[in-house]
């Protein structure tokens, strides 16, 4: 059968695109330790020194919710003044890749923008006016979109770092009789759980303090007042690692520092395959790509920057995404 030139071009093409489907769908097993960015959450009361303990973690950059860096000698984003602020800072640090760790200060500020977000895309005027109860969710929902974005920093060999204050809540034990009160982070309950899961490591910050009785006035006195880091469950706290970090330190950098030094430095953002984005924009579209290959003369020995042009023509002609 005989074959024209525009046809032949084509299953060039064709076979090209089927090839870089093969390399998409390759599945490799890999076995050991993964060396990769943290994942790290800071808590507690206020005042304790969360900010300045994030200070010290691999080249840092603030975005800083709620103004409380400003007696820190620390890179930070502008200030921030909405959802989408906090989203489009951490989209930069991927982008740029000049920081090894983004901080996001404070997980709860953060929070508060996102409400202001999901109430203004709901049209009301508070998260509690959203019918049945769906508030929260759609705040949770959004929450994990900025836990998306920053497991693309992670991707990229960029730690990221979420400071929390802490409060005191009353907790009831299910099958146990009475209550106690226990330090939590001050989120709401369902984004609170969702960034105790995304974390490697969540870091529950206190004053250590002591009560002794005087033996003859059977009075009681606290003392002490050392700053720790709790790093694993109890009762009282969250908190957890996936390091066999002891389960409590002096809160100082220099006790989680050797996690770091085997971390990998930020890697360069890769060039897209402009194949595979070519392809798509073929089948978003409906386009004649037997057209677009003739147009483009494009062939099994096309480059990468042969599929951009054709792309980036292809786009502004037709429109994608």
């Amino acid at each position: 059968m005989k074959v024209n030139n525009d046809t032949a071009q084509f299953l060039k093409l064709l076979q090209v695109f089927k090839e870089s489907e093969k390399e998409v769908y390759m599945i490799q097993v890999t076995k050991g330790k993964v060396e990769t960015a943290k994942k790290v959450v800071i808590y507690g009361p206020e005042g304790i020194g969360k900010s300045t303990l994030a200070s010290n973690f691999p080249n840092p950059v603030f975005i800083d919710t709620e103004g409380s860096t400003k007696a820190l000698d620390v890179a930070r984003y502008p200030e921030v003044k909405n959802w989408m602020d906090i989203k489009a800072f951490v989209e930069d640090s991927i982008n740029t890749r000049q920081f090894s760790t983004i901080v996001i200060d404070t997980a709860d500020w953060a929070e508060r923008f996102c409400i202001r977000a999901v109430c203004a895309k709901q049209k009301v005027s508070g998260i509690e006016d959203i019918p049945y109860g769906k508030g929260y969710t759609y705040v949770m929902e959004e929450f994990a979109q900025l836990l998306d974005m920053c497991n693309k920093a992670i991707a990229a060999g960029i730690n990221v770092v979420f400071t929390a204050h802490a409060q005191m809540r009353k907790f009831e034990q299910p099958d146990e009789m009475g209550s106690y009160d226990r330090w939590e982070m001050k989120l709401s309950k369902k984004a609170a759980p969702l960034l105790k899961e995304w974390a490697d490591m969540v870091l529950f910050c206190n004053y250590k303090t002591q009560v002794m009785t005087d033996s003859k006035t059977q009075s009681k006195k606290a003392f002490g007042g050392k700053r720790v880091m709790y790093t694993s469950h109890h009762p009282c706290w969250d908190a957890k690692n996936r390091y066999d970090l002891p389960e409590q330190v002096d809160m100082e950098f220099a006790q989680i520092a050797h996690l770091f030094s085997t971390q990998p430095t930020p890697v360069q953002a890769q060039e897209p395959n402009y194949r595979l984005e070519l392809r798509a924009l073929i089948a978003e579209k409906s386009l004649d790509g037997r057209r677009i290959a003739a147009t483009w003369h494009l062939g099994k020995d096309s480059t990468n920057e042969d599929y951009r042009k054709a792309y980036e023509d292809t786009k502004k002609t037709y429109g994608g995404k």
